[in-house]
């Protein structure tokens, strides 16, 4: 019986949990998740778990803050002056933004404090400094990736 090995494609249904039992995203009702294991594609935690399973085996994991989002890091908070913004820019506590650096990467903030004369946006990712809990079931392995008219949404 295949076991999934480093290199290659493999697309999974799972869920993943906060340890106070929210889920923060789930393929349910969707396409199975679909990466090549070793790639980056996916946290390090998460490809380190799917490593020697079978096709529809399901596993439980656990993944710690560090294999996952990283710790957070409060520099990653920036306090901007209004003064500093469009005069008409006034985002709710908890939108997320797009911000495109100078180097033409996207990243996203969220907005974590607003007030008369300042604005804070945390870089951390929504997840950093959290462990994650996953439920995972195997769909496919493949040592290629999806032909071009694939309809899983995969990115191969």
């Amino acid at each position: 019986m295949k076991r999934v090995e480093k290199g290659d494609f493999v697309k999974v249904h799972y869920t993943g949990r906060l340890d106070d039992g929210q889920v923060f995203d789930s393929s349910e009702g969707s396409q199975p998740l679909h990466f090549q294991v070793g790639s980056g594609h996916v946290i390090p935690g998460f490809e380190n778990a799917v490593l020697g399973m079978a096709v529809h085996e399901k596993k439980s994991f656990r993944v710690s803050a560090e294999e996952a989002y990283g710790e957070r890091d409060d520099r990653l908070a920036t306090v901007f002056e209004r003064s500093e913004l469009p005069p008409d820019f006034n985002p709710p506590v908890g939108q997320v933004l797009s911000l495109t650096t100078s180097d033409n990467q996207t990243v996203y903030a969220t907005v974590t404090d607003v007030t008369d004369t300042t604005v804070t946006l945390d870089l951390n990712h929504f997840l950093a400094g959290k462990a994650l809990n996953f439920d995972v079931e195997l769909v496919e392995i493949s040592d290629a990736p999806c032909p071009s008219d694939c309809s899983c949404g995969c990115s191969f």
